[in-house]
């Protein structure tokens, strides 16, 4: 007989980190998702250039760790993987509906969503799925999920979008930047920006601070 799969629900607890505090000067919110292999208190040193008194950063984490390069010392994470990613994606976005509540994101006059490499495919969901009102969608170094479509990204109206990459990303070759750049076109057809870096698959603090 072959296995049966089966499943439960039960409630867990999970953490997220900050940067900088938020208060009446506080010009920019930010939810910042990492990419695969980091933790979200690592994943905030990119972000240590911008002006603390003007911007407050929250850092989702991604629930899934594990060690890294199998020698039980480093601790990295993943958001979800090919293995029942739908429940994961739930699973995700219930976690994020209770950061989005705790931080009362709602109230943010200016808030920026940034993804970078898995953390792409995680901000654009919880944007699309959940009506993320949001001032900028920074995307980088990271592919979009089939699923989404134009009419997902409507509420965004003149919402600005930039889409950064390295030219020598060995993660997007050719074709499959040609594959992002059309979807990017399709998802956003008024206000896209493209930003090529030279380099490889990496966060480059120096542009996010030109898009604040």
């Amino acid at each position: 007989m072959n296995p049966t799969e089966k499943q439960v629900s039960y409630k867990i607890t999970n953490s997220y980190c900050t940067l900088n505090e938020k208060t009446s000067n506080t010009k920019n919110v930010w939810v910042v998702f990492h990419g695969i292999g980091y933790l979200s208190k690592y994943f905030l040193k990119y972000f240590k250039g911008l002006d603390p008194q003007e911007n407050y950063i929250i850092a989702p984490q991604a629930a899934s760790k594990y060690y890294l390069n199998g020698k039980y010392t480093h601790v990295g994470a993943s958001w979800f993987t090919k293995d029942n990613t739908q429940q994961e994606v739930e699973n995700a976005m219930n976690y994020l509906d209770e950061v989005y509540k705790a931080e009362d994101l709602g109230s943010a006059t200016n808030l920026i969503v940034l993804g970078y490499s898995q953390g792409v495919s995680v901000a654009t969901r919880w944007v699309a799925k959940k009506r993320i009102k949001l001032s900028q969608l920074i995307l980088c170094s990271g592919g979009l999920p089939k699923e989404l479509k134009a009419k997902d990204f409507l509420h965004l109206g003149d919402s600005k979008v930039s889409m950064i990459y390295g030219n020598k990303d060995p993660y997007l070759d050719k074709e499959r930047l040609d594959n992002e750049k059309l979807k990017l076109k399709q998802l956003f057809p008024e206000n896209l920006t493209v930003i090529p870096f030279e380099g490889i698959h990496e966060m480059k603090p120096s542009i996010l601070e030109t898009l604040v």
